[in-house]
């Protein structure tokens, strides 16, 4: 295989990834800005339920918006920055726009209609995240990841005490002894994992339908770098030593607060043991196996957000639908 230090094979601009939001942290140490920002008629509130929020479909895929309304102020709230001059053409004025997103219970429902209503439709960011703009995406992503690191952390983990929202909704602080809790990221390792030969080692988890299959993928773990969380991942679940390790890209995945970090590395053996509380079965493919595997629907591909998709596309040098629909 070609030397996999070769920067030009990366995976630059991966969805949910491009940065278009100013998340303007400065101003998250602004006294009451988030009371403040639910009291200005120009400031844009998304609503976020569970994992889902809003999608319109006309003119083109968007996350709708609105200004703030009275019962915002008694929900949970949180400032996720400015929307810059030019970028949203919606938008109006001279100077860059607020952004809050307020946190409703799944309970409630819209009057005269369901809470799941197909218009204006309530989805998921593997539902909508292909299809809405870098703006939304992004608002999207980090609407998403705080909502659940804002459930899961409604306590001290110093002395069990109820903790508040504080600067903006980045942080909590513990009630009882004022300790600061900081929003919870958790990186984990994808691989594209390949042999001399150049194919491509796969793997399907246990729990997974007999017919998908991804790259290799594990958390790091405490006191570990990158490379060495790729090097025993892939050893403790496929049984083969890899080399040579190097850095792709990144994706924030908020299911619920995962950092997807995408490497590449060379198998230095390629005898698969693979791990059977971890993995259904492991395998080496070649492209014209994955493409025939994909023209005889034999193989499920990741959903279209996700790095595992880039990283095989990457390897294909074509689209999963291109390869699909390739005939000859």
């Amino acid at each position: 295989m070609e030397a996999v230090t070769d920067r030009a094979e990366s995976l630059p601009g991966l969805a949910l990834s491009r940065a278009v939001l100013d998340r303007a942290a400065y101003r998250r140490s602004e006294p009451d800005l988030v009371p403040r920002l639910l009291a200005d008629p120009r400031t844009r509130v998304y609503e976020v339920r569970g994992d889902r929020m809003r999608m319109v479909q006309e003119p083109t895929p968007h996350l709708p918006w609105r200004a703030p309304e009275p019962g915002d102020a008694e929900r949970l709230a949180f400032y996720l920055g400015e929307i810059p001059k030019g970028v949203s053409p919606d938008r109006d004025g001279p100077h860059a726009v607020s952004v809050v997103a307020v946190v409703k219970p799944v309970v409630d429902t819209d009057p005269g209609g369901s809470e799941w209503d197909d218009s204006p439709s309530w989805v998921t960011l593997r539902q909508a995240g292909a299809l809405l703009p870098d703006l939304d995406a992004g608002i999207f992503t980090a609407a998403v990841a705080l909502a659940n690191w804002h459930g899961a952390h409604g306590c001290c983990s110093r002395c069990g005490a109820t903790t508040k929202p504080a600067a903006g909704g980045w942080i909590r602080v513990c009630s009882q002894d004022g300790s600061e809790h900081y929003p919870r990221t958790d990186p984990a390792v994808i691989m594209a994992v390949r042999d001399a030969e150049d194919r491509m080692l796969f793997g399907r988890g246990v729990t997974w339908p007999v017919n998908q299959y991804s790259m290799l993928a594990g958390f790091v773990e405490p006191g570990e770098s990158l490379e060495a969380a790729v090097i025993r991942e892939v050893f403790e679940e496929s049984g083969i030593r890899a080399d040579q390790v190097r850095y792709l890209g990144s994706q924030p995945w908020p299911f619920p607060s995962s950092l997807m970090i995408a490497m590449e590395a060379l198998a230095l053996t390629t005898e698969i043991r693979h791990d059977p509380v971890e993995l259904a079965e492991a395998r080496w493919m070649t492209r014209e196996a994955y493409r025939k595997a994909l023209q005889a629907g034999e193989i499920r591909v990741p959903t279209g957000i996700s790095v595992a998709r880039r990283i095989i596309e990457r390897w294909l040098g074509e689209s999963v639908e291109d390869a699909a629909a390739a005939t000859g």
